[in-house]
């Protein structure tokens, strides 16, 4: 099936958005209207396909980013639904990373809301054309203008209007085509599979109209061709008009803005439409750029099934107790049952299925090639992040950036066939998810669990017990610290023993000082190569770089240091590896402890949207928490609250929050910077 589709008919394309706008709506209705699913699934009643795994379905979120594949048009559309809640941003960055182009899907009624503005800077960053897709204009409060200003506002985006709706809210009727100057209705009974363009009503004609010049004007600014027939009042065709949008949003000057209702079925259809027409193939993107694992040179891979192999594996999952690696082929040709090398592992794998996905299903297929997304089972020892290339040609591709955890919880197995098992179930939810560590508490002997959020850790408690039926024992949620000091503080240790019959000498002088927050760890060696050989201050660095992840306060990793090592005394005969790392350890613990060491704590970055009547309560539980109210902006009948608050404030906060406002506030939490406590 895949290997047919021409690569320049291919579409690997992501659907992001903050949690509750709509994305897994719009996708299952993709998925209806494109004959991939026969049945309309529905996250309210738990029924979408998307959403296949139990705690999904219960929860009615996405918590894993599910791929599958769908035909529109003579072209293949890979797409791939990523969670929206901020506990799983992980699962939309490594999506992005292999992605051509991205959907982003906003609430007409929220407009752009946290979680939007991380996931549309993840796209940024990876330089990916974009659609707006303005969603639920069915919905009381509704206000597709005022959405598009916050896109240009918050997110330093350049909209495109192409469409405007036909009413709002109740009255929700419709879309106008302003390129094609169209009013398309949907028909109910066929749930939206039906519909038709006819003459826009003269209600509406002149605002079509007025947005139709402000359409081909924005073009002409962004396009040469067209400003020459625009200054030259030359007529512009629909084609012309569709052209030069392809071009600024693949070039990323515009964004093309659309509008509907995926859940009364509105909008989606003329949405295939503008991905097939303005998001970019494969080939209309610059090939992507790796290095060759031993010159360091770079290698570029381009997007033929004729040129060297270079696949990145951007997700592990364990379905059915088997490893599943999901791979995006850059260029080159995948075929069962051949031999692929690692570069990292400097290993070879074979291919011992592919599959094309589709949710939890899949399809076999014996190859595929550039352009595609696709599942691998064989892989033994790769994972996330890991290049797969032909031998003959190494290409190591640039690795997917991973965050830091900021909560953990003690976890322990109830019995003692639970016991056998923990091990090996902690080590499959590693190996799929790079976010969640995993480490024993020495004085306690507990495995501490540790992840992005209350709800991160609550998923994986969960499949614990579910998928691979090991009951375990769980703490309350502990916030992750950091360490740092207050004043600089200088050490010095030697280490002068005899280990197996060799006396070793090592003496390290170090100078740590305190740096900004959110400056990491810095060493620099201020003595000279001539007084210290090179491998000896390497030594001395990592040894010390070791140290520091382990704080003299509580444990918790040391951040925002410089450590300088200012001498050190060499002795040729009885200098040893061994003797400059411990003696540099012990100077870095004793420098930590003299430096008056301090908590850092996480703080969050949280946004609360509160009807009016409940925000003066609102605002007086954010500051019993500490938080400092950045901003409050009124928007039809709520105040949205801006604050940053101390995470380990906010536990239990969504109960507290819903009884204040009646259960109708609702709020979203990222994490933003580690302070003082």
């Amino acid at each position: 099936m895949s290997t047919k589709a021409k690569i320049n008919n291919v579409r690997n394309i992501g659907i992001i958005a903050h949690i509750d706008a709509g994305k897994t709506t719009v996708t299952e209705r993709i998925l209806y209207y494109t004959g991939r699913s026969h049945k309309m699934g529905e996250v309210h009643n738990g029924e979408a396909v998307m959403d296949w795994m139990p705690d999904e379905q219960e929860r009615g979120i996405t918590i894993t980013s599910a791929v599958t594949t769908c035909h529109w048009k003579n072209t293949e559309i890979h797409i791939i639904d990523t969670p929206g809640h901020v506990d799983f941003t992980i699962e939309v960055e490594r999506s992005l990373r292999v992605l051509d182009g991205a959907i982003g899907v906003f609430s007409a009624v929220e407009g752009v809301e946290p979680q939007s503005e991380t996931v549309w800077r993840q796209a940024d960053k990876y330089r990916e054309p974009k659609i707006a897709f303005i969603n639920k204009l069915d919905r009381v409060g509704a206000d597709f203008f005022a959405t598009v200003e916050m896109i240009k506002e918050r997110l330093d985006a350049h909209p495109l209007i192409l469409q405007i709706p036909v009413g709002l809210e109740d009255d929700f009727r419709g879309i106008i085509d302003l390129i094609h100057m169209q009013q398309i209705t949907w028909d109910e009974d066929s749930l939206g599979a039906l519909f038709e363009a006819q003459d826009i009503s003269s209600d509406v004609f002149k605002t079509a109209e007025d947005y139709r010049e402000k359409l081909i004007e924005t073009l002409a600014e962004n396009d040469d061709d067209l400003m020459e027939a625009y200054l030259a009042e030359a007529p512009i065709e629909s084609q012309n008009l569709l052209d030069a949008v392809r071009k600024t949003t693949i070039a990323l000057k515009l964004v093309p803005v659309l509008c509907g209702s995926a859940l009364k079925n509105k909008g989606i259809q003329p949405l295939l439409d503008a991905i097939v027409r303005f998001l970019p193939s494969p080939l209309d993107i610059p090939p992507i750029k790796g290095v060759h694992p031993d010159t360091a040179q770079i290698v570029e891979c381009r997007a033929k099934d004729t040129d060297p192999l270079a696949a990145l594996i951007f997700k592990v999952a364990m379905m059915e107790g088997r490893k599943l690696s999901f791979i995006r082929v850059y260029s080159g040709k995948m075929k069962v049952g051949t031999d692929v090398y690692n570069p990292s592992r400097k290993q070879k794998e074979k291919l011992s299925r592919i599959l094309m996905m589709h949710a939890n299903k899949r399809e076999r297929v014996e190859e595929v090639g550039a352009g595609n997304i696709v599942g691998v089972v064989g892989l033994k020892e790769s994972s996330t992040g890991e290049t797969l290339c032909s031998q003959d040609h190494p290409v190591l591709l640039e690795k997917i950036e991973f965050y830091e955890p900021v909560i953990s919880i003690a976890v322990e197995p109830k019995t003692r066939a639970d016991q056998e098992k923990f091990d090996e179930v902690l080590e499959k939810f590693i190996a799929e998810d790079p976010t969640l560590r995993v480490r024993k508490d020495e004085d306690t002997g507990q495995t501490i669990l540790s992840g992005m959020g209350e709800l991160h850790l609550d998923i994986i408690i969960s499949r614990m017990q579910r998928e691979f039926r090991t009951n375990v024992n769980f703490g309350k949620p502990q916030v992750v610290y950091r360490e740092t000091i207050e004043k600089q503080a200088d050490a010095s240790a030697i280490f002068d023993k005899e280990v197996a019959g060799q006396r070793h000498f090592g003496e390290v002088f170090l100078s740590l000082s305190p740096l900004p927050r959110g400056s990491g760890k810095r060493f620099e060696a201020t003595i000279s190569e001539e007084s210290l050989p090179q491998e000896i201050i390497t030594v001395i660095q990592n040894s010390v770089m070791e140290s520091l992840e382990s704080g003299s306060l509580i444990g918790y990793p040391v951040v925002d240091v410089q450590v300088t090592l200012t001498n050190a005394t060499f002795k040729e005969s009885l200098a040893s590896e061994l003797a400059f790392k411990v003696s540099a350890s012990m100077a870095c613990k004793e420098a930590l402890s003299k430096g008056e060491p301090f908590l850092l704590e996480p703080i969050m970055d949280a946004e609360v949207f509160v009807p009016e009547a409940f925000v003066g309560e609102v605002i007086g539980d954010l500051n019993s928490r500490n938080g400092k109210i950045e901003s409050i902006d009124h928007k039809k009948g709520h105040q949205v609250i801006t604050a940053t608050v101390p995470l380990s404030r906010m536990f239990g906060y969504s109960t507290s929050l819903r009884s204040a406002t009646q259960g109708r506030g609702t709020f979203s939490m990222q994490f933003s910077h580690f302070d003082r406590s």
